[in-house]
């Protein structure tokens, strides 16, 4: 399929795991995409494979971040992958950490938002994705600061959708659950690493973790013109882990 022929996809933390799927499922059906993200090599990396363009921001920082998107010109699809977590429990997390989780999952999603409307507005079309978390639906023990973000992300797409709808812009919020990427490889290299991955397959109904390539296909569904009639919904993509 070629669903997105012609489009101007830009995707943020879009160098690794989820986000690097999603580039590689949008591009292989025909969008350009622009693939953001902190790390210059990973960016470059993977839009010289899809032959698409590489941007290095950190979102963190919301004037980089505004002038990231506006750089980018009109987009038609819009996916805040971005996303930072540092697990611990709450008595023992300080005002520093509780910040970066904000400025990268929060201020970071705000910031590219608002500056790809105005284009979306013009152009009377617009798909935008937020990618959040099942830990913001049920909570997450030792990511409690992790998981507000995520929550607050699913309240911030709701009322997005609501102020766009008028323009043709629809917004939506990819909720994932647990999903083998690099980034998983690092706890399980961890004392109590096995256990947890143990139990994140447990807290699914189908007993394991999700592909990059199930989360890149629900994505891809999400934001192209089929999906018209979809807006403001969190669409789960976790094995069930809401209901487990």
């Amino acid at each position: 399929m070629r669903r997105y022929e012609g489009r101007r996809v830009l995707v943020t933390g879009g160098g690794k795991g989820i986000g690097a799927g999603i580039v590689r499922r949008l591009a292989a059906e025909g969008a350009h995409v622009i693939v953001a993200g902190r790390t210059r090599s990973s960016v470059e990396e993977v839009a010289d494979e899809v032959g698409g363009e590489a941007v290095q921001v950190d979102i963190s920082d919301v004037e980089a971040a505004q002038a990231a998107i506006v750089a980018a010109g009109t987009l038609d699809v819009l996916v805040n992958n971005a996303g930072f977590d540092d697990p611990g429990f709450f008595s023992d997390t300080t005002p520093e950490r509780w910040r970066r989780l904000l400025d990268t999952n929060l201020m970071g999603t705000f910031a590219c938002t608002q500056a790809a409307l105005p284009g979306m507005r013009a152009a009377g079309y617009g798909r935008i994705l937020n990618v959040g978390s099942e830990a913001g639906r049920i909570g997450s023990k030792g990511n409690a600061v992790y998981a507000a973000t995520k929550g607050a992300l699913s309240a911030f797409t709701k009322s997005i959708a609501r102020e766009e709808a008028r323009y043709g812009i629809t917004v939506n919020c990819l909720v994932v659950g647990p999903v083998d990427t690099p980034l998983l490889d690092q706890v399980r290299a961890t004392e109590h690493g096995p256990r947890m991955v143990a139990a994140m397959k447990a807290g699914t109904l189908v007993r394991r973790l999700g592909r990059v390539e199930e989360i890149a296909a629900a994505a891809a569904f999400a934001c192209a013109e089929e999906a018209s009639f979809v807006t403001a919904e969190d669409l789960a993509v976790s094995g069930g882990m809401g209901i487990a």
